[in-house]
């Protein structure tokens, strides 16, 4: 099995509808840092898991710069984004965000063993 991580930085703004009072119902802003665990038993044709600039150009494309309720159909969390990151790419296993230091959410896919810490 081959395993490979991406780490981006994306700065975008979003607000959370809350089930109770937060200022985060308030637009503000995150320089995100998102990493990407992808992996494949077989290299695709390139000799890759996934080529890093696909990788960037389907997560930082997509939301950098953005105002993420409006490029996202779903409340911006962190863990909501993780998520998305982990749909949106096949060979994608787990995502990590952290929008701000000390604050990090997870998603890893339900099909996976463990697997190594990269």
């Amino acid at each position: 099995m081959y395993y490979i991580k991406k780490t981006l930085e994306i700065s975008a703004a979003h607000y959370l509808s809350l089930s109770y009072e937060s200022k985060c119902a308030c637009l503000h802003g995150h320089n995100w840092i998102v990493t990407i665990y992808c992996r494949s038993r077989e290299l695709n044709p390139d000799g890759m898991v996934v080529d890093f600039t696909h990788i960037k150009q389907q997560v930082s494309a997509h939301l950098d710069h953005a105002v993420l309720n409006d490029v996202l159909p779903f409340n911006p969390t962190a863990e909501n984004i993780a998520r998305w990151v982990v749909d949106s790419i096949d060979e994608c296993y787990r995502c990590d965000v952290q929008e701000s230091q000390g604050n990090v959410a997870s998603y890893v896919s339900d099909d996976v063993a463990a697997v190594p810490e990269l």
